[in-house]
């Protein structure tokens, strides 16, 4: 950061005294708390997190310093449920990212698909074929496949996974047909949200490091593995 960007002392004290405000606010909450989901709690949570991490970024961009502090992300857990005690419909909400790999097995494959299809096979000889590029080959995929085959069949197509979510929302009455096909993903009311499943290869690198810790744990201080028992 240049020093024209860099913030003035007085913005990073401000900062300070906005992450003291928070924590008192957040300790009131606190205190009061009705229940184990307060939204209040809540609240003053994410008001404090968010002070926290201005704090922080202030700090090391005026000072080249940093607090003891490990921030959580504002929006890293969910509000507190609100919705229908037994609801009456549901939304699944799924993301999925891939990476494409092997442009020419999915070229290949789309291609197939194609000459399956009668009026496909006269243009798979052709260069205006759908399947003869990589987008064109995604949209004949993505329109023969459910979304569940091609993610159990992905390396199939040249594809490699990426990072995943599920959200499964509840509602008092299912939604009118088409009313949300524009917008799919933007009226989602956080506190009607059922269960969210999230899957990452950052996790995936955690547990793999997990692993590996517990593999040491086994082994002796010399890094050999206990004797077999003769008798067995």
């Amino acid at each position: 950061m240049s020093d024209a960007a860099q913030p003035t002392a007085a913005e990073v004290r401000a900062a300070a005294e906005a992450v003291k405000t928070a924590l008192d606010r957040h300790l009131a909450a606190v205190e009061r708390r009705t229940g184990e989901d307060d939204p209040d709690v809540y609240e003053a949570f994410n008001e404090l997190a968010a002070a926290a991490e201005e704090y922080d970024e202030l700090l090391f961009d005026r000072y080249d310093e940093v607090t003891p502090f490990d921030i959580p992300g504002v929006e890293d857990t969910l509000p507190p449920y609100t919705g229908p005690e037994e609801p009456h419909a549901l939304s699944v909400l799924i993301r999925r990212d891939y990476a494409v790999v092997e442009p020419q097995r999915l070229l290949a494959q789309a291609q197939r698909v194609e000459a399956v299809d009668e009026d496909g096979a006269t243009a798979t000889e052709g260069f205006d074929a759908a399947s003869g590029t990589v987008h064109g080959a995604l949209g004949v995929l993505f329109g023969e496949f459910e979304p569940d085959e091609i993610a159990s069949r992905h390396k199939e197509f040249g594809l490699e996974e990426g990072d995943s979510t599920l959200w499964v929302t509840a509602a008092d009455e299912p939604a009118e047909p088409g009313d949300w096909l524009e917008t799919p993903f933007e009226s989602v009311d956080p506190q009607r949200v059922v269960c969210r499943f999230d899957v990452s290869a950052v996790f995936d690198e955690e547990s793999e490091d997990d692993v590996d810790e517990d593999l040491e744990d086994d082994l002796d201080p010399d890094g050999d593995l206990e004797p077999l028992d003769a008798d067995r």
